[in-house]
């Protein structure tokens, strides 16, 4: 399956954020919203970082606790890894797995179009996987009823 195909089965609203937005802020939307991380888009929605639960936790320990001055844009992730529409679940799911990642930008350009979570990739082979087992399920069914052993 390509990206572009799981990206049509999701919400078309990506929940984003500004590089000027507050580590408090940020914090509420990820709590809010029960994600794990917020995609960092300026002002025409190009993507310039991403933002991690992760990231925030680390930085929090590192200034012990004095994080409240802080803007996105000093905590976020700048060196991206990101996918591409015409990508293939697998290969976005090895991308995660080499790089101990759990979330992939999804970009047209430098356009934020989608976010891949490693949640839509275990939900994806698990779809397939029932989808296959039906499909060998109904194949013995009718072998059975057939008489061919």
């Amino acid at each position: 399956m390509q990206v572009k195909t799981l990206l049509e089965s999701k919400p078309k609203q990506i929940v984003s954020s500004n590089p000027l937005t507050s580590i408090d802020e940020a914090m509420g939307l990820l709590i809010t919203n029960n994600i794990g991380c917020l995609p960092v888009v300026d002002d025409e929605d190009m993507l310039v970082g991403i933002l991690s639960d992760k990231d925030i936790f680390a930085r929090i320990y590192q200034t012990k606790g004095n994080y409240q001055s802080l803007k996105v844009e000093d905590v976020m992730t700048t060196n991206l890894i990101v996918g591409l529409p015409s990508d293939d679940i697998e290969y976005i799911a090895g991308v995660m797995e080499k790089n101990s990642i759990r979330h992939v930008p999804i970009v047209d350009g430098k356009q934020l179009i989608g976010l891949i979570s490693l949640r839509d990739i275990v939900k994806t082979q698990t779809v397939a996987r029932e989808v296959e087992n039906r499909y060998l399920m109904d194949m013995l069914e009718k072998r059975d009823k057939s008489g061919d052993i």
